[in-house]
């Protein structure tokens, strides 16, 4: 009888492999038409979006990637710092009658959200949005009280001192 020598690091790739194909299965394959098992529309959750915050002064600029997307099928919402885009992925018309099918399928369709809080509250009002090359891009103007102030720092002579007599009081 033979013996064979355990390897524990291959027990670990093998876990590793394993919640890997879980988390593949369970976010990547979601909603993606030509699946066998894909979920029903009102079923299905969104998929999400991945953005770029940035901090630019007085203002943030956010950021997303959605090639394939018209801005007609994009919505955008702002409640205090909270920040909501919408949006759908509209799937391809499936060929008819030529008898193809499909060898890979990556591409993913259906809904999507993303909501982010944003550091301080912004301006919805004075907020901007702009599509171009498959990037939206978000201008959000931080609101007033969310605007850094400059207090004005007086000097010890511009300040009354014991020996100068305020308005009011009589000096003795």
């Amino acid at each position: 009888m033979s013996s064979t020598r355990w390897d524990p690091w291959g027990d670990i790739v093998t876990l590793r492999e394993a919640m890997n194909n879980l988390l593949e299965e369970s976010f990547v394959s979601r909603g993606r038409p030509g699946d066998p098992v894909a979920p029903s529309p009102t079923t299905a959750g969104a998929v999400g979006l991945a953005l770029d915050v940035r901090e630019m002064g007085d203002a943030f600029e956010v950021t997303a990637s959605v090639p394939g997307v018209s801005p007609d099928n994009v919505e955008i919402t702002v409640l205090g710092d909270r920040l909501r885009i919408r949006g759908e992925r509209k799937a391809e018309a499936e060929p008819t009658g030529d008898g193809g099918r499909w060898v890979l399928r990556e591409r993913r369709y259906g809904p999507f959200e993303r909501t982010v809080n944003l550091p301080t509250a912004v301006k919805p009002d004075a907020a901007s949005a702009e599509f171009k090359d498959g990037v939206l891009t978000i201008r959000l103007p931080k609101a007033d009280e969310a605007q850094p102030r400059t207090i004005p720092v007086r000097s010890e002579a511009a300040a009354p001192s014991a020996s100068t007599p305020v308005s009011g009081e009589i000096a003795g």
